[in-house]
């Protein structure tokens, strides 16, 4: 019997997809012979079909029973409770983002998070039944609270009993210190900052409140970490001054030791949405420059030069290996309140980082309680926390319960209530749906070349065992 699936017509061939996040690629009349339940076996793409439950040699109900196992491990995020716990130590900031989406410190009173909020904080995420944590400082600039980090770090670590905690933290680098460097590279912190291309560019886009570049001395800090061999991750945000230059971007990013560069298009929050007119781009232009950076890494690539896009080996380690990558904002539902919990300086619980920057523009929409008054299971059980799941349900969503690449998709909530007013969206091909069929059509596209196909399997073979 033919299995459910997804096609669309990609160059030359057909791509299709299932439910289980396999594709293969068939010409005309192979998609005809499918649909028409008339495969053979004995063919290429029959046993291609076959191997990835495009169709089965049995009766429905055979059928059914043989794709439970596949399902429950594509799906397998849906059995962890919350892994990733956001603590937003300060809403203050030395620097001033074209598109800083948190606005940090612009109502000019910098509010920090305190040890007793810090503790109780830290206590509800280890009440969450999942094994292995991960604590995400941010801000603001998280490192302004840089005593109330270390009095975390170490409460956690003490109190974890037989959990896993992962510490990160995001950061500017620009206040790094010695002492604070020594830290981080103590505890196994992993960092990851903010790189926005050559000097003119990251200026630009990211300059200090008093309007001076910070470039050096982001450069400074990296140079600081990986002298201690500290190897930071860094995402550069795509604005308008960027377009132009994709191989000065990769260029710029290869110039400070990185393997790596994560190409991330703006998001309509915070300063983003009021500086659109000046920062921002269709989808269109975004994805011809993402072509651009992808086709550059790829010639680098050919040459012996290892470097590769983050967006992209997250698609292809679910497109590749059928790994169900827990990257909260490509899964479904997405994981806002069951997968991640932001905790604010002031003690507030979000459904997730994105979530707290809606309130940072002044709606408590996806607030979920309290430090003081809520525990793990109240704040689990909210309405709110079941609305969002409910709402990024991509097989529940008209257009994306058809789309091809839902799959390997995700759509966030918080977006759709920043840009539509509705948690649910009420635009077909919106800005952010535009930009991720974009990204994967590309990633298809290259999958039809065996050689690229090689290349952009060493980047997951990489990252795996990084």
């Amino acid at each position: 019997m033919i299995g459910y699936f997804n096609f669309k017509k990609l160059n030359q061939k057909y791509l299709l997809t299932n439910d289980l996040g396999r594709y293969i690629f068939a010409t005309k009349d192979e998609l005809w012979s499918l649909l028409h339940d008339r495969i053979d076996p004995e063919t290429d793409f029959g046993q291609k079909a076959l191997e990835n439950w495009f169709c089965f040699p049995g009766s429905e109900y055979a059928f059914s029973s043989a794709l439970i196992p596949h399902m429950r491990e594509a799906k397998n995020y849906l059995f962890s409770a919350t892994s990733l716990h956001i603590f937003v130590m300060t809403n203050g900031c030395n620097m001033q983002c074209a598109y800083c989406q948190a606005q940090a410190g612009t109502n000019g009173n910098r509010v920090f998070m305190n040890k007793d909020v810090a503790k109780k904080a830290v206590d509800i995420a280890l009440s969450s039944p999942a094994k292995h944590l991960t604590i995400e400082f941010q801000g603001g600039e998280p490192l302004l609270n840089y005593e109330t980090i270390r009095y975390i770090v170490e409460y956690a670590s003490a109190t974890k009993q037989n959990k896993t905690i992962e510490f990160n933290i995001v950061t500017n680098l620009t206040i790094l210190t010695d002492e604070i460097a020594a830290f981080i590279k103590d505890n196994h912190i992993g960092v990851s900052t903010s790189l926005d291309g050559n000097e003119a560019i990251h200026d630009n886009n990211r300059p200090f409140r008093n309007g001076g570049g910070t470039y050096s001395s982001v450069c400074s800090g990296l140079s600081k970490l990986q002298q201690l061999g500290i190897c930071p991750g860094a995402i550069e945000t795509t604005t308008s001054a960027t377009l132009s230059s994709p191989r000065e971007l990769i260029d710029a990013y290869r110039s400070q030791g990185m393997d790596s560069i994560f190409l991330r298009p703006l998001t309509p929050l915070g300063s983003a949405t009021a500086n659109w007119e000046k920062i921002g781009y269709s989808p269109e232009e975004f994805l011809r420059f993402y072509q651009a950076c992808f086709d550059y890494i790829l010639q680098l690539n050919e040459t012996g030069c290892h470097f590769s896009e983050g967006h992209a080996v997250i698609f292809l380690e679910k497109i590749l290996h059928g790994c169900p990558v827990n990257y909260m904002e490509l899964r479904s539902p997405c994981g806002a309140g069951v997968g991640q919990l932001a905790y604010n300086y002031d003690g507030n619980i979000y459904t997730c980082d994105e979530g707290r920057m809606i309130a940072e523009m002044g709606s408590d929409a996806f607030l979920l309680g309290s430090v003081y008054t809520h525990d793990y299971n109240a704040i689990m059980n909210s309405n709110r926390c079941k609305a969002v799941c409910i709402s990024s349900v991509l097989e529940s969503l008209p257009d994306c319960c058809d789309c091809v690449y839902s799959p390997f998709c995700g759509v966030c909530p918080v977006v759709h209530y920043a840009t539509m007013g509705d948690i649910l969206p009420k635009e077909p091909n919106h800005y952010r749906c535009k930009i991720y069929r974009g990204m994967l059509d590309i990633l298809f596209t290259a999958l039809q070349d065996e050689k690229i196909a090689a290349i952009l399997q060493t980047w997951v073979d990489k990252n795996e065992y990084a």
